[in-house]
């Protein structure tokens, strides 16, 4: 997608930049996959660290970061730097631990995940690095849920301002942070910190939230750091494939151009890993063709 000019004296929009999650090509080697997006068109890349992509917790990850960083500035493909591996912290416990469970250090072992990603992100030159909250552990009442979260992220926020890396919160279904009235939740009790933002997905805003995927975009504008975009239908949290769900992309592209953002966007088909190279081809045609179905003003211009 181009920019379009805007009236006189007012700079044009940015272009969308789109890439694609690496937790959708997880039966690939990372350089492999590295080179499918570049050769596909894709702008950028979701990278999430995991045991089989830039393992997190494995040796010599600087040396390994440096390596990736390479690779990525000879494909000329930007990054963002994801956290959602579902077993790289424990192998029997998706997700596990949490910013929320009970036991202290377990907590500190999520968080410490979070500023290992702060500083592979860093040292890549990501955007943003993206976070979720975890579901609220049985038997914790909400507002100890809430305190909890607020105090593991406090410093991984601080690590991301002295890194000129914002923190990107997602709202994630059946989570404790769901939804972008729970954001701001968070923002609030963490005074709202200049580099504390949000992982804005356009699949999960059809799926749960009050207002259209459109309106969400446009709702979230001014602490939209990352976004993830896939299909999905109201009320049932399934990634789906472009053309399969309920979602109006062109609307969608339209209200993200216009906000300004110049983050990637990131398709994410996480459950559709073993096609990642058929889902990865389909999709940045799919995204063009919105983009360029977005309505002109009679201006020549999207609004």
């Amino acid at each position: 997608m181009t920019s379009s000019p805007g009236p006189a004296g007012t700079p044009a929009a940015p272009a969308l930049r789109f890439g694609y999650g690496t937790n959708g090509l997880a039966d690939l080697r990372l350089d492999d996959a590295l080179a499918l997006l570049a050769d596909l068109g894709y702008d950028g890349v979701g990278l999430t660290l995991d045991h089989m992509h830039l393992d997190p917790l494995a040796p010599d990850l600087a040396a390994r970061t440096a390596r990736v960083a390479r690779t990525l500035a000879a494909h000329g493909l930007s990054v963002t730097v994801e956290t959602g591996a579902r077993y790289v912290l424990d192998p029997r416990r998706k997700h596990g631990p949490s910013l929320l469970d009970p036991d202290p250090d377990d907590r500190a072992r999520r968080v410490d995940l979070l500023l290992r990603a702060v500083r592979v992100a860093a040292d890549l030159g990501a955007h943003a690095v993206h976070c979720f909250s975890g579901v609220t552990p049985s038997g914790t009442d909400e507002d100890t849920a809430w305190k909890r979260l607020a105090e593991a992220l406090a410093p991984v926020v601080e690590t991301a301002g002295r890194a000129g890396v914002p923190l990107a919160v997602e709202p994630e279904p059946g989570h404790l942070l769901s939804s972008l009235t729970d954001f701001h939740r968070l923002r609030d009790a963490l005074g709202d910190p200049a580099a504390l933002g949000l992982t804005l997905d356009i699949g999960h805003c059809q799926c749960l939230e009050p207002l259209p995927p459109a309106d969400c975009v446009r709702a979230a504008a001014p602490w939209l750091r990352h976004v993830q975009i896939e299909d999905m239908r109201r009320g049932v949290h399934e990634h789906l494939p472009f053309g399969d769900g309920e979602i109006d992309f062109p609307t969608v592209l339209e209200a993200l151009a216009a906000t300004g953002y110049q983050g990637l966007t990131v398709v994410e088909l996480p459950r559709h890993s073993h096609a990642g190279p058929h889902f990865a081809a389909q999709s940045l045609p799919f995204l063009h063709r919105a983009a360029r179905a977005i309505p002109e003003s009679p201006e020549g211009r999207t609004p």
